[in-house]
């Protein structure tokens, strides 16, 4: 999961080496935070928030596989 995601974002923003990924675990959930330049932010997010949205949703159907929880936030 931590490949795609890295993947995915760095393709989107106008900064991909500027991108930093954290990882939290606790318990059985997993949460990324993910921080990049201000201008990036809007890029990330998408019209409405559907492109954040969408990576969410298929780091969750990944995830469920693996039976654990995942979580995306945007460090601000």
């Amino acid at each position: 999961m931590d490949e795609f995601l890295r993947y995915v974002v760095q393709q989107l923003v106008e900064y991909p080496d500027e991108v930093l990924i954290n990882q939290r675990q606790g318990g059985d959930k997993i949460t990324y935070l993910l921080s990049m330049r201000q201008t990036d932010v809007g890029r990330l997010i998408g019209k409405g928030g559907s492109t954040i949205q969408a990576i969410r949703e298929l780091l969750r159907a990944s995830a469920e596989k693996d039976g654990c929880k995942v979580a995306v936030e945007i460090a601000e």
